[in-house]
């Protein structure tokens, strides 16, 4: 007895928006040489991203920061209303980013730090509610005194606090959804809170001292993290942590 095969899943319909017309015709071939995506419209600004959007309601919105005109962050809160939008922008200064996931953009790729299957799951991901950023955008959503700098942070230097706030920064600005993927890993909260700092780029030291532990003990709440991420070095488990790969 032959069971009848499941229909073939329709690519994902994507709006392209970007003012530099050698980006969005890259994406769009890109995109739309795929089997699972194909880019049905593309704008050169916020306003055009609007209107294309509702001609064609589309799966995803990708939309890039400074445009002329109409920006993306000022038509971040129309486009939501519209399709699920992911930013896809050269721009990863720590207030833009946070700016656009308050508004509602369910993800953020930063140029240059993701592949074409990166970017394939991306646009899958958010257009089924799970957020995604690239380690870029998730350094810029911890808090300063926890953002690397060239010289190591000393626990002196650390202002009251900042531990519990490391902890949360990346966890208060993504959905529960997104929470209920980093789960699977089943890290425990002092390992998911020294995973958030090792995405944000720290090293072991400046772990040490953000949470008043022994380096040694930084070092083996990483080896144990690996393990659960079935992963073998830090960019391995920041990628799979961030949902990039």
């Amino acid at each position: 007895m032959q069971f009848p095969q499941a229909p073939p899943t329709a690519p994902l319909r994507l709006v392209v928006a970007d003012d530099n017309p050698v980006v969005r015709a890259g994406l769009t071939a890109l995109l739309s040489g795929r089997e699972d995506t194909t880019v049905v419209a593309e704008a050169a600004d916020g306003r055009e991203a609007y209107e294309a959007a509702l001609r064609h309601r589309p799966d995803v919105i990708l939309l890039d920061v400074r445009m002329p005109g109409v920006d993306g962050i000022s038509a971040l809160p129309h486009l939501v209303r519209l399709a699920p939008v992911m930013m896809l922008t050269y721009s990863h200064e720590a207030e833009t980013v946070r700016e656009a996931l308050r508004l509602g953009a369910g993800g953020y790729l930063v140029h240059g730090e993701f592949g074409t299957e990166q970017l394939a799951r991306a646009v899958r991901d958010v257009s089924e509610g799970r957020p995604h950023v690239t380690p870029g955008a998730a350094r810029a959503l911890l808090p300063p005194a926890v953002v690397p700098s060239a010289s190591a942070h000393t626990e002196s230097e650390l202002p009251a606090g900042t531990r519990e706030m490391s902890a949360k920064a990346l966890s208060q600005l993504q959905s529960p959804v997104g929470q209920s993927f980093r789960s699977s890993f089943q890290l425990s909260t002092r390992e998911a809170e020294i995973m958030d700092l090792v995405a944000s780029g720290m090293t072991n030291h400046q772990i040490a001292a953000t949470c008043f532990i022994s380096e040694k003990t930084v070092k083996n709440h990483i080896n144990h993290i690996f393990a659960k991420l079935h992963t073998t070095n830090r960019s391995q488990a920041t990628a799979k942590w961030l949902g990039v790969r």
